[in-house]
C-alpha cells in the first residue's frame, strides 16, 4: 500500500520563517548589521569598478605624496607610459583591475608652451613633456585628484587598499565557513547518529583539535600548505568546524530519538535519507547562529595571520597586513593608516556578532 502524505501549508503571516524575520526586524542593531554587512559586500565585489585605483592590488605608488592624510587634494597630469595597450574586459576589470597606460604625476603647476607642456613637480623639479603624451581631461590637462583617506607610505590610495582587503576578508570568511560547514556538518552527523564506535572516534578527533590552541593550529597548517591567498582560506576552514560538529552532534542526539525518526526506520528509510531529509533540517537554526559567529572569527584570524606576515602575501592588500605595515606610525603624525584598517575589521566582526545574536534570537523555539 502506498501512502500519500498531504503537505501541511502555513497561513499567511504564521510561517516559521516568515515570524523568525519579523522578530529579526525587530531587533534594530542586527538589521542594520545585516544591511551594513550586504552594503560593504557589494562594494567589495564591484571592487575595481569603483576605487579611485583600478590598478591591479591598488598597487599604483607616487612616492611624492606619501603618507598623506585623509582629504589630502593634488594635481595630477596623466602621461603616456611606455606600457603595450592591453583590451581588458569588464568583468576581468572588476575582478583583477587594469594597468593604465598613463602615468600619474603631481604637479604643482602646468603650462602649454607650444607642442609642450611645461610642469613643475610637487617637489620643485621642472619637466617638459610633448604634448601629445599627454592626456587631457574635458579639455585640461591638469585634473584635481582628492584622496578620501590618504595615502600610505608608498603613496597608494589608502581607500582602494580597505576596499579590495575587504575582498580577502570577506573571501576568507566565506569559504572558511563553507569548509567548517561541510566537515562539521558530516562528523557531527556521524557521530550524533550512529554512536557507538563512530561517535566515541569523532569525538576523540573533536577533543583533539579543539584542545590546540586555534591560531597556532591554523599557523601548523598554514606552514603544512605554503603562504598564499589560497591556503589561507583551507587553514582557517579546518581549524573552526569543531565547534560546528559539537553543536550538530549534540543536536541530532536528542532529534534521533523522536517519533517520526522511529517512523522512519520502521518505513524502511536508509540512515543517508533519514539523516538528510528528516534530522539536517531540524539543526539548521543553530548552525546558521554558529556560522555568522564563525565568519566574524574567521575575519579576525586572517587579521592576525596577515599581522603576522603568513597570511595574504604582498602585494595583495589586507586589512590585518595594512596594520603590519603601518602600526610604527601610530606615534607619529600618520596614525590613521594603521586605525582606518582597525576600524574596518572592528565594524565587520560587531556587525556579523550582532547579526548573529539577532539570528538566535528570532530562531530560537523557546521564545514567547
Amino acid at each position: 500500500m502506498k501512502l500519500r502524505f498531504r503537505k501541511y501549508k502555513y497561513e499567511p503571516g504564521t510561517s516559521p520563517g516568515k515570524d523568525a524575520w519579523i522578530l529579526f526586524k525587530k531587533d534594530k542593531l542586527s538589521y542594520i548589521s545585516l544591511w551594513f554587512i550586504v552594503l560593504c559586500s557589494i562594494i567589495c565585489a564591484a571592487g575595481y569598478l569603483i576605487t579611485p585605483d583600478s590598478s591591479p592590488m591598488a598597487n599604483l605608488q607616487n612616492l611624492e605624496i606619501a603618507c598623506k592624510k585623509p582629504g589630502f587634494k593634488a594635481d595630477m597630469i596623466f602621461v603616456k607610459s611606455t606600457r603595450d595597450e592591453t583590451e581588458t574586459s569588464l568583468l576581468k576589470k572588476m575582478m583583477y583591475g587594469t594597468e593604465s597606460q598613463y602615468d600619474m604625476i603631481p604637479v604643482q603647476k602646468a603650462d602649454v608652451v607650444n607642442d609642450s607642456l611645461s610642469v613643475v613637480l610637487l617637489l620643485g623639479m621642472p619637466v617638459i613633456y610633448p604634448l601629445d603624451r599627454i592626456q587631457k581631461h574635458q579639455g585640461e590637462v591638469r585634473v584635481h585628484k582628492r584622496y578620501v583617506l590618504g595615502t600610505d607610505r608608498f603613496g597608494r590610495d589608502v581607500l582602494s587598499q580597505i576596499i579590495i582587503g575587504g575582498r580577502v576578508s570577506l573571501s576568507v570568511g566565506l569559504i572558511a565557513v563553507f569548509i567548517s560547514l561541510v566537515v562539521g556538518v558530516i562528523m557531527g552527523a556521524l557521530g550524533g547518529y550512529f554512536r557507538g564506535w563512530i561517535d566515541e572516534v569523532v569525538m576523540w578527533i573533536i577533543n583533539v583539535v579543539w584542545s590546540i590552541p586555534t591560531l597556532l593550529l591554523v599557523i601548523a597548517i598554514t606552514f603544512a600548505l605554503g603562504r598564499g591567498f589560497w591556503q589561507v582560506f583551507v587553514a582557517v576552514g579546518l581549524t573552526m568546524w569543531v565547534e560546528v560538529a559539537r553543536v550538530v552532534r549534540g543536536q541530532i542526539l536528542s532529534i534521533r530519538e523522536k517519533e517520526y525518526i522511529e517512523a522512519a526506520r520502521a518505513m524502511g528509510f536508509s540512515n543517508s535519507r533519514i539523516i538528510r531529509k528528516h534530522v539536517l533540517p531540524n539543526v539548521v537554526s543553530p548552525v546558521i547562529v554558529i556560522s555568522a559567529a564563525n565568519f566574524a572569527s574567521a575575519i579576525l584570524i586572517e587579521a592576525g595571520l596577515s599581522f603576522l606576515g603568513i597570511g595574504v602575501q604582498p602585494p595583495t592588500p589586507s586589512w590585518g597586513s595594512m596594520i603590519r605595515d603601518n602600526y610604527g606610525y601610530l606615534i607619529l603624525d600618520a596614525a590613521h593608516l594603521a586605525i582606518l584598517p582597525g576600524i574596518a575589521i572592528m565594524l565587520m566582526v560587531l556587525a556579523f556578532m550582532l547579526v548573529g545574536n539577532g539570528l538566535r534570537d528570532a530562531l530560537d523555539v523557546r521564545r514567547a
